[in-house]
């Protein structure tokens, strides 16, 4: 995406196109149907809780460890081989993504700088800092060409910038922005996925969309499947208008899944409850 040109706000620009505005308010019908259920009132606690667990699934998922919702549940050791890490590291990002709200309008790169670092969970020179010139990146899933580090640098210093400045854009529109940038630019050696959806949830959370985050993106990008959204991460790398939309609307979709499965979740509750 590009961040320069006369307008000063160019996520709201992004909220303006065809389309964008009925996805918004998609997901914000969802988000209050989970809202307005009863169960929130009491149980709210529980339900965050749930839609963490189901929200570090989909996003191991996303990155090639598929496990049952129930054997995630059941793990306690995930040092074991690579799905094994990536679940682990989606959890622990889902736990630390929490802890980074009130840091991220501020620092958004020491936040996008310590998720690594949590999903890396090593001390490796290059863990928890933006790739260098001549590093690798390991993230075989997503086969878009790698910009250059230099290139990447530049870019994230303009998304953190859009952060910073704030201005009047959705929700939606900044979280698949953020969500759609990291993918597109991998700024890490590894875990750039991880990253991304976990930088996606603290967007909508701390924006007030979802500030119990009881609605997880990652479960609907997940349900959606990978195809659909690597197909959708095409377009938001065109960078034409279409494109652009295109991967928001996919956002915004996989948010109103996250809705409807913590709604599930609420029903399954009261259900249990009466």
């Amino acid at each position: 995406m590009s961040t320069t040109g006369a307008n000063a706000d160019p996520l709201a620009t992004l909220g303006a196109l065809p389309g964008v505005a009925e996805s918004v308010e998609s997901v914000r019908k969802a988000v209050d149907r989970v809202y307005g259920h009863r169960i929130m009132r009491r149980r709210s606690t529980a339900i965050t809780s749930e839609a963490a667990l189901r929200g570090a699934r989909g996003s191991a998922a996303l990155s090639g460890a598929d496990w049952a919702l129930e054997e995630v549940r059941r793990r306690s050791d995930f040092s074991g081989d690579d799905d094994a890490r990536a679940v682990g590291a989606a959890l622990r990002l889902t736990a630390e993504a929490g802890q980074l709200l009130s840091i991220w309008r501020q620092s958004p790169l020491r936040v996008l700088a310590r998720l690594h670092l949590v999903a890396a969970a090593t001390q490796a020179d290059e863990v928890g800092r933006p790739r260098q010139k001549g590093e690798p990146v390991d993230e075989p899933l997503v086969e878009l060409p790698l910009p250059d580090a230099e290139e990447a640098h530049g870019r994230l210093d303009g998304l953190a910038a859009l952060i910073t400045a704030g201005g009047s854009a959705p929700a939606l529109v900044t979280a698949a922005v953020v969500h759609g940038e990291l993918l597109a630019l991998r700024p890490f050696t590894s875990h750039n996925g991880l990253v991304a959806r976990a930088a996606e949830r603290i967007v909508l959370v701390g924006s007030g969309l979802d500030p119990k985050s009881v609605c997880p993106a990652e479960v609907g990008h997940a349900e959606l499947g990978r195809a659909a959204y690597l197909a959708a991460l095409d377009g938001y790398v065109s960078g034409t208008p279409e494109g652009m939309a295109a991967w928001i609307a996919h956002c915004g979709k996989a948010v109103a899944l996250g809705a409807r499965e913590s709604t599930a979740v609420c029903e399954a509750l009261q259900r249990g409850a009466a």
